[in-house]
């Protein structure tokens, strides 16, 4: 049961709003492009002037998930533009923590859009902490979901107009611990060990994980276009026929991205856990596992190999493993 006068103080900052937040710079054509560069983005309308002036923008448009990018501090924590707000909006975080609620884990991210931007626009922040629900106990463990909006503006001469907002949603938590059993006169207790997680498993999936327990990485193909597609998906992403049949890939591919989990560690993985998003030799793209790997060595496009590894006697995975040089 939560404290009466954590609720009491956390329940009287909700609503609170926090002031400015100012961009660095203004939306300019340099910045869209980098970011294009790297998530890899080629929509004429964000970098070529000539086919956005041809368009009904009228001239070169902000990528819209770069919302949040304008205003952001840079390589150095909280270091904000002039005239930003030193008002801490994550203050209620730092409120739960102080009654015993430590950690602390990112749950959801949601973009909305009112339009798009256009060059020249210098944008700003507010920030309001929407809601703090209920004490909740998940596998994590015991604590609050926390949930902040931060809306966007423009800075225009007829006035400030809103075109966009970011809903943020983290869960501030005390971890769970496992009980320890009572001492036993007669025997020692045998602890549990996790099992990993079974992926979830449907007629449209089911070939795959088949084939993985076969040693094989089948990937759904079009009978119609041959069109190859993965995730699995009932129905032909080109020509939207419904037949269907797979193709034996050859389990060799490159590095396109990846991440390394180090928190929350949840059993039975090890962390840091590095994931990648492999591109297939035939076109296509997976999420899997990489292994005998150095985290600090891994690079965008490293050649990869999959092996299968079985868990728990009984779950087959498409590992991957980087390629001898």
């Amino acid at each position: 049961m939560a404290d009466p006068q954590l609720l009491s103080s956390v329940r009287a900052l909700v609503g609170r709003e926090y002031g400015h937040v100012y961009a660095w710079d203004a939306v300019n054509a340099p910045m869209i492009r980098h970011w294009c560069e790297v998530i890899g983005l080629q929509n004429p309308l964000y970098t070529d002037p000539v086919a956005a002036a041809g368009s009904r923008h009228d001239g070169i448009i902000a990528p819209p998930p770069m919302l949040q990018i304008w205003c952001m501090e840079g390589f150095h924590m909280n270091n904000y533009a002039p005239g930003s707000t030193s008002e801490n909006p994550y203050e209620v975080l730092g409120l739960i923590e102080s009654y015993g609620y430590p950690s602390v884990v990112a749950v959801n991210s949601e973009l909305t859009f009112e339009r798009n931007l256009r060059l020249g626009e210098k944008l700003y922040y507010t920030t309001r902490l929407d809601s703090v629900g209920d004490e909740k106990t998940t596998g994590l463990g015991t604590g609050f979901f926390v949930t902040l909006v931060m809306s966007y503006f423009s800075q225009t001469a007829a006035g400030d107009e809103k075109v966009g907002e970011l809903l943020f949603r983290v869960f501030k938590f005390k971890p769970a611990h496992a009980h320890k059993a009572e001492p036993q006169a007669s025997a020692e207790p045998v602890p549990v060990a996790a099992k990993r997680p079974k992926p979830g498993m449907s007629d449209d999936t089911r070939y795959f994980w088949d084939g993985c327990k076969q040693g094989q990485l089948l990937i759904q193909r079009c009978t119609h276009c041959a069109t190859l597609r993965h995730p699995p998906a009932p129905v032909c992403i080109q020509c939207h026929s419904f037949d269907w049949d797979t193709q034996q890939a050859s389990g060799k591919g490159e590095l396109y991205s990846f991440v390394v989990m180090h928190y929350p560690e949840v059993a039975p993985f090890d962390h840091p856990n590095p994931i990648g998003l492999i591109e297939l030799d035939e076109g296509v793209r997976l999420i899997a596992g990489l292994v005998g790997v150095n985290r600090d060595e891994l690079q965008i496009g490293q050649r990869m190999q999959v092996e299968f590894q079985t868990f728990d006697d009984d779950l087959a995975l498409p590992m991957f493993r980087p390629l001898a040089q």
